[in-house]
């Protein structure tokens, strides 16, 4: 098992400018101290729909890599998004799954099937063109890089601990300045 701060730092150092990341719940309140980026859209409140939204942006951008940071949890909510994913076949999309077995946001309660559903295996029977899956933070680091240089979709999932309670700055996630900055970029670019 890896730290998901730790597979985010790591991920954070391949990361471009020109990248849109989706980073949803926990796993935003790391990934925002660990990389502030106009270009980091938030889809808090949305449970599920992170993968949809990154869906649509990278449809609608191909321009640009779209990297969804997702969770088991919230990934559960919106299963079907895996089929969609992979038949529209966007190369610009990549989609990591921290996977602890709970609804870390919701107070850490147990994910249905956890420890017996294969998030990779979904995304393999979906369709996705590549599928990665890794519980060893130094193979992930070594090859981090180069999935990314793959063309997509691609999916990896992150076998993580759970992190427990965190400090939310819900305003930081979602306050209008925030919205407007993700617009400014995203027109710029």
């Amino acid at each position: 098992m890896m730290k998901r701060d730790a597979c985010l730092k790591s991920l954070s150092r391949h990361v471009t400018d020109d990248d849109i990341v989706l980073p949803v719940y926990s796993t935003a309140f790391d990934w925002l101290d660990i990389r502030p980026s106009p270009l980091n859209y938030t889809a808090h409140g949305a449970m599920g729909l992170a993968s949809s939204h990154g869906l649509g942006l990278a449809l609608g951008r191909p321009d640009k890599r779209v990297i969804v940071l997702d969770g088991d949890g919230s990934l559960l909510m919106n299963i079907g998004t895996l089929v969609t994913t992979a038949a529209l076949a966007p190369k610009n999309f990549f989609h990591f799954v921290s996977e602890n077995g709970t609804y870390e946001a919701n107070g850490g309660h147990p994910t249905p099937g956890r420890g017996v559903v294969s998030f990779a295996g979904m995304a393999r029977s979906a369709g996705y063109r590549n599928v990665y899956e890794f519980s060893d933070l130094k193979i992930f680091e070594q090859q981090v890089g180069a999935i990314l240089a793959e063309e997509g979709p691609v999916f990896v999932a992150l076998k993580v601990e759970p992190t427990g309670p965190q400090k939310r700055d819900y305003e930081r996630i979602h306050g209008p300045g925030v919205r407007q900055a993700f617009k400014d970029a995203l027109k710029a670019g």
